[in-house]
């Protein structure tokens, strides 16, 4: 098994939902965990579909929260949001993006397939000019994994168990860089849902 605990970063698009229900149960397991989004502005709802509350990662979800009092109590507390974003303040200060982090990881997962090709396109083709910033000293691998996980409330917490049941797995295999393609299988029939898996360096 890994000599270390698992360095894991988790991926969403608005580093609200998904990837920060994640963080906080990888978080409370032990694990090195970071959280992200890779969108270019946070969105969350807001009276209808088509009138998001649109923030820049910035923002604090302390702003936020307060933010959405001020605009409709009654309606964000129904919806979940302040309870999501009291959740979020005290896991950390605000949202994060994947793209501007230099720290390295043994695994990134993410939440749906749009993600996940970016994070690998970014890692393998530099499409992200703000990604080929990083300076390339080492060559280090880093598992990509995806598991589509719809972004609701419900949604977020079976994607949340079922990415720290997978991280304990990993971290317990005798060769992870052999054994992990394996594992995802087992995963993917006891879970039925489809795990994608590539294997990056940076």
């Amino acid at each position: 098994m890994p000599s270390h605990p698992l360095r894991v970063a988790v991926v969403c698009s608005s580093n609200q939902n998904r990837s920060m229900e994640a963080h906080n149960i990888l978080s409370k397991r032990g694990f090195d965990v970071r959280s992200f989004g890779t969108g270019s502005h946070v969105k969350l709802p807001g009276p209808a579909p088509d009138k998001p509350n649109v923030y820049d990662f910035k923002t604090t979800y302390e702003q936020m929260y307060n933010d959405l009092v001020r605009k409709d109590k009654e309606l964000y507390t129904q919806n979940g949001i302040l309870h999501m974003l009291d959740r979020n303040k005290r896991i950390k200060s605000k949202p994060e993006r994947f793209q501007s982090c230099k720290e390295k990881f043994d695994l990134v997962i993410t939440c749906d397939l749009a993600i996940y090709d970016s994070i690998c396109d970014c890692m393998v083709l530099f499409i992200f000019p703000d990604l080929n910033s990083r300076e390339q000293e080492t060559l280090q691998p880093v598992h990509v994994i995806n598991v589509d996980i719809q972004d609701n409330h419900e949604e977020a917490t079976l994607g949340a168990f079922l990415i720290c049941e997978l991280c304990q797995c990993i971290q317990h295999t005798d060769d992870m860089e052999n054994e992990i393609d394996e594992l995802l299988q087992e995963f993917e029939d006891k879970s039925n849902r489809p795990f994608l898996h590539t294997v990056c360096f940076y």
